[in-house]
């Protein structure tokens, strides 16, 4: 979203269509995909840590819950 809204911000000449200011869309673009980054970035980094550790299962215990679900 960031890309299209540089090229729509920046690189075109001609600036409206119709009654659209193709800047403006551009410049939300940028700005709706930099909270999206960012939001991603922390979802990622900060609130996926936080579910505790995971219970290790040994391989042996494993293969016998397999074997008696078979």
């Amino acid at each position: 979203m960031i890309a299209v809204g540089a090229i729509l911000a920046y690189a075109l000449t001609e600036t409206e269509v119709g009654i659209v200011n193709i800047q403006v869309v551009g410049f939300i673009l940028i700005v709706l995909g930099i909270i999206g980054l960012i939001l991603s970035l922390l979802y990622t980094f900060v609130w996926a840590g936080r579910r505790g550790p995971v219970e290790e299962v040994p391989v042996r215990e494993r293969e016998r819950t397999y074997r008696k679900r078979l």
